[in-house]
C-alpha cells in the first residue's frame, strides 16, 4: 500500500494503521496475504512517484495507491497531481501488476474550481489504466470526530477499522486480480 500519513498510521500504532488493518480482515476472510505498510507521512503523489522502485522492491503482487491528499492540503495544482498519478499507474501497469487507485476529494476551502479540476483524477485515471477505484479513501471517517485524531485529518484506530471494512471488497477484487488461490472464492465477494 502506497501512501502518506493516512497509509502510514499517523499518530496509531502500528497494529492499528490501514495496511495492519486490512491484512487482519484479509485474514479473518481466510485470504492469506501480507498488505505491506509503503506509507510515508507528508508524502504527495511526486514523493509517492520519486519512491515507487524502492516500494516495489519487497515484490508485491498487487498494489494499492492511496496518494493525494497531502496534494489537496498543499493545493498542488491538479495537472500535477494527474501527470503524477498518471506516470505511477503507468509504471505500474509495466510491470503487470493490478493496482486499486483510493481517491481522494479537494479540501472544500480551496473552492468549486479546484475541486471541478481534482476530484475527476481518480475516477478518470483508473478507468484509462484499468485499475480498481476505490472513489473516496476516508469514506466513512471524514468528518466523524469520533473517528479522528484531534487534528480532524487523520483517523484514529475506530476510524481505520471502518475504512478497513468498507475498503474490503475493493481489496478483494485486487487480489482476485492477481490469481491468489483464494482468487474463485472472492469471485462472490468481489463486486467488480
Amino acid at each position: 500500500m502506497l501512501g502518506d500519513s493516512l497509509t502510514a498510521g499517523y499518530g496509531l500504532a502500528s497494529r492499528d494503521a490501514l495496511p495492519a488493518r486490512l491484512e487482519a480482515a484479509l485474514r479473518a476472510l481466510g485470504v492469506d496475504a501480507s498488505v505491506i505498510n509503503a506509507g510515508v507521512s507528508g508524502d504527495t503523489t511526486g514523493g509517492g512517484l520519486a519512491r515507487t522502485e524502492w516500494a516495489l522492491a519487497d515484490d508485491p503482487h498487487a498494489v494499492v495507491v492511496a496518494l493525494g491528499a497531502n496534494d489537496g492540503l498543499r493545493a498542488i495544482d491538479p495537472a500535477v497531481t494527474r501527470a503524477n498519478l498518471d506516470r505511477l499507474l503507468g509504471i505500474l501497469a509495466e510491470r503487470g501488476l493490478p493496482v486499486l487507485l483510493a481517491g481522494m476529494v479537494a479540501p472544500p476551502n480551496l473552492g468549486p474550481d479546484y475541486a471541478a479540476r481534482f476530484d475527476p483524477i481518480y475516477p478518470e485515471l483508473a478507468a484509462r489504466h484499468g485499475a480498481i477505484l476505490y472513489p473516496f479513501l476516508l469514506e466513512g471517517a471524514a468528518t466523524e470526530a469520533a473517528l479522528n485524531q484531534e487534528d480532524g485529518i487523520h483517523p484514529n484506530a475506530a476510524g481505520v477499522e471502518v475504512i478497513a471494512k468498507r475498503m474490503i471488497p475493493s481489496v478483494l477484487c485486487l487480489i482476485r486480480r492477481t490469481g491468489h488461490p483464494a482468487a474463485g472464492r472472492l469471485r462472490r465477494e468481489c463486486a467488480e
